[in-house]
């Protein structure tokens, strides 16, 4: 961009639309008010806690008490570094998906944990084969990640999958972290589940979900952890030594989000949807095989023929026509051989991207 090149990026999955506007008015609201500006409760208020537990009950069927089974975090990315800073020793094993969300593995390291990969294979859903793991292994554990729908594959998973995972993690005291911030982006009518419905999943699990994609508010840095109490006790003991919370004005913006009118997602999903058709075309017309995804905000896509390293790809794509993708390889080995188009940018920009995309190797 600095010489001058127009560039399109759909490398980061960062919403390009604005919350609903009835969002935006509780924040500013909330900010007028002289009473607004002090320090809030570690964790989240009272409020934000309860506005969590009322959208588990309303869209899952989940029962939470605010008070002990649901912590605020600064975004989902906080919770994933400081649960595994909570309960990871040096040696212990961390079971982490490849392809995958990076900080899985990086925040284990800085902990001192063994990671042992979770390979999500295409032929299998890109779902990891739990039945596969060594006892051995599975006896080393303490936390397992799983992320549904996935980033990067927009993969999704069914209570069946989630059961297994929780009777694997009952029998060998693992500790399931689900990051789902993917929830509520979804397509052709279908709604992705917590692990939370799951009967008995939170003596076991924690899933870490956030306002940031589900609302369109990455930026906001609001999310939550709920599910298991004693976990989420010691989450928050260790968040009350790092952060003071959020600025009041968010926290009530963000109780609005989860309690107010849900409808209106219906229609950014829809923007998405159209998105993803877009780029499902571009790819298919240059012989670039991908699924078509039913959530998440991401298309995941095979190199094209002839071409091995994604990296390489990618960055050939943005001298050449402008356009910039994230490499495969960036999310662990098994990504190598595939790109991740994120569905954030405007839709005229989309196409434009796809059109560049035919151009240059059609």
């Amino acid at each position: 961009r600095a010489q001058g090149v127009d560039v399109i990026r759909m490398d980061m999955g960062s919403p390009d639309m604005p919350p609903a506007p009835h969002i935006i008015e509780a924040l500013v609201q909330t900010a007028r008010r002289p009473d607004s500006h002090g320090y809030t409760p570690f964790g989240g208020t009272p409020e934000y806690r309860r506005a969590v537990a009322t959208y588990y009950r309303a869209r899952f069927g989940v029962e939470l008490d605010p008070d002990t089974e649901v912590v605020g975090l600064i975004g989902s990315k906080e919770g994933i570094f400081h649960l595994t800073q909570a309960f990871v020793n040096p040696g212990d094993v961390v079971l982490a998906p490849d392809p995958g969300y990076p900080t899985y593995r990086t925040t284990a390291n800085i902990a001192g944990g063994e990671i042992v990969s979770l390979p999500l294979r295409p032929e299998n859903g890109f779902l990891p084969d739990l039945g596969s793991l060594p006892e051995e292994t599975l006896r080393r554990t303490r936390l397992l990640w799983l992320n549904y729908p996935n980033n990067p594959t927009g993969a999704t998973a069914d209570l069946d999958f989630f059961r297994q995972a929780v009777e694997i993690a009952r029998r060998y005291d693992i500790l399931v972290c689900h990051d789902a911030p993917y929830l509520e982006i979804s397509f052709d009518g279908y709604r992705p589940p917590s692990l939370l419905q799951v009967e008995g999943a939170k003596e076991v699990a924690v899933e870490l979900n956030s306002l940031s994609k589900t609302y369109n508010m990455a930026g906001w840095r609001l999310g939550m952890a709920v599910g298991n109490a004693e976990t989420l006790r010691a989450l928050y003991t260790l968040k009350s030594q790092v952060d003071s919370s959020h600025f009041r004005a968010v926290l009530e913006a963000g109780a609005v989000a989860l309690t107010g009118d849900q409808a209106w997602l219906e229609a950014r999903n829809a923007v998405y949807q159209e998105r993803r058709d877009l780029v499902l075309e571009g790819f298919r017309a240059v012989g670039m095989a991908a699924e078509e995804p039913r959530a998440a905000m991401y298309v995941w896509a095979a190199l094209p023929a002839g071409e091995t390293s994604s990296l390489e790809f990618t960055q050939r794509m943005l001298r050449e026509i402008g356009v910039s993708v994230t490499p495969g390889v960036a999310f662990g080995e098994r990504g190598e051989g595939f790109v991740r188009v994120s569905l954030g940018t405007p839709t005229d920009r989309v196409r434009e991207a796809m059109d560049r995309l035919v151009r240059w190797l059609g």
